[in-house]
């Protein structure tokens, strides 16, 4: 096992280095000059322009700004924002916590909601249960993310008045933005848990267990829904860093702070290091929740064995 998370860790260097190179490059080809953009409010003439693109290092020919960013990414420096000169690791630092939270929660509910309907879908199949629980999946899948949100609020902040529209200071306020992230996840977890639960519960396997006496909660828990849950594993994985993106979204329309709504803001202001930061960040977390996901197989299975 050991050498398996190595080797994984290992495979994974090539795969950020993609990712810092294309957000690098990317980024330059945009439109936009940053110094004229951060002086544009007190309106800095063609010199004082000119300065500051020289002390940020933006005269630099391409591959040496380049070579500046790979070399400082190797000693795990993300460099410093062009517009408050603050270290990007702490501008990601200060907004991480309240993104964790909305996409844990996020995650928290894909998973509830999408294993029950599952189930529910996948045991009282081709009846009108299995058709609510499909319909709501159809929903999820199908609303995008910032039109779900703008109804949302629409309707239990501004007309029901039950939850905060915007902000990001208590658990009030992260109820509307977690549903908003999480429900179209959980669609996706319920339509593969029932399609995985209907595939078990053909197996011989559970015929032998029923036959063998035990009560049907038993052998739907701890047989059936253990065996089921197996490709819905990888799919949630994947999905906590789908969500982990789409914060973007959802933090921008919930007025929400977070490091998708910096990611937001650099872009605008054609803030280099903390877009790339933003980035490189996310990708690592993906890789690293991959990473847990293969690893949580070993306790899900006890067949799967890593050499």
């Amino acid at each position: 096992m050991a050498t398996y998370i190595v080797r994984r860790l290992l495979i994974a260097i090539p795969v950020i280095w993609g990712v810092a190179t294309i957000v690098f490059f990317l980024m330059r080809i945009l439109p936009g000059d940053p110094a004229q953009m951060m002086l544009a409010s007190v309106g800095g003439n063609a010199d004082q322009i000119a300065t500051l693109r020289e002390s940020l290092g933006l005269n630099d020919p391409l591959i040496v700004q380049y070579g500046k960013f790979m070399a400082g990414l190797a000693q795990g420096d993300l460099g410093n924002s062009l517009r408050s000169n603050q270290p990007v690791t702490r501008e990601i630092a200060e907004q991480l916590g309240n993104t964790v939270q909305l996409t844990v929660a996020s995650m928290a509910l894909a998973l509830v909601l999408g294993i029950v309907l599952g189930v529910a879908s996948a045991i009282w199949r081709q009846t009108w249960i299995d058709g609510v629980a499909m319909s709501v999946a159809m929903v999820g899948i199908c609303a995008p993310n910032f039109w779900l949100g703008l109804m949302l609020i629409s309707i239990f902040s501004f007309t029901l008045n039950w939850f905060p529209a915007t902000g990001s200071e208590g658990l009030n306020r992260l109820v509307l933005p977690a549903v908003t992230l999480g429900l179209g996840s959980a669609a996706v977890i319920a339509r593969l848990v029932r399609s995985s639960m209907i595939d078990v519960l053909q197996q011989d396997y559970i015929a032998v267990s029923r036959a063998k006496g035990l009560n049907e909660s038993r052998v739907m828990i701890g047989h059936a829904l253990r065996n089921a849950l197996i490709p819905a594993v990888t799919l949630a994985g994947l999905q906590f860093g789908t969500l982990l993106g789409g914060a973007v979204i959802v933090e921008t329309v919930f007025s929400r702070q977070g490091i998708g709504r910096l990611a937001v803001n650099a872009i605008v202001a054609k803030d280099y290091t903390v877009v790339q930061g933003v980035v490189l960040f996310v990708a690592a977390a993906y890789v690293l929740i991959n990473l847990a996901t293969d690893v949580l197989y070993v306790f899900l299975d006890p067949r799967i064995r890593y050499s």
